[in-house]
């Protein structure tokens, strides 16, 4: 079963959670204040070897695709 992130509308909080591909766009449950006004968010897959990063967000802070990030400086 995939793992979807989500956040929540409500309270900012950002969470993972498992669920049938079938059901990934529909509301998931807050683990913080426990509402169902969360979307879903795009994942980003990130490969390292070593220092270098294969594909995906190469800093972590979620702005960047690689290389040189423009918002937190990596």
């Amino acid at each position: 079963m995939p793992i979807y992130e989500y956040i929540c509308k409500d309270c900012g909080s950002h969470f993972d959670t498992m669920k049938p591909m079938k059901e990934a766009d529909a509301p998931a449950i807050c683990l913080d204040c426990h509402h169902q006004n969360t979307v879903r968010q795009l994942s980003v897959f990130v490969a390292k070897s070593g220092e270098r990063t294969v594909a995906g967000n190469s800093c972590g802070c979620g702005n960047c695709s690689g290389g040189s990030c423009a918002s937190c400086h990596n």
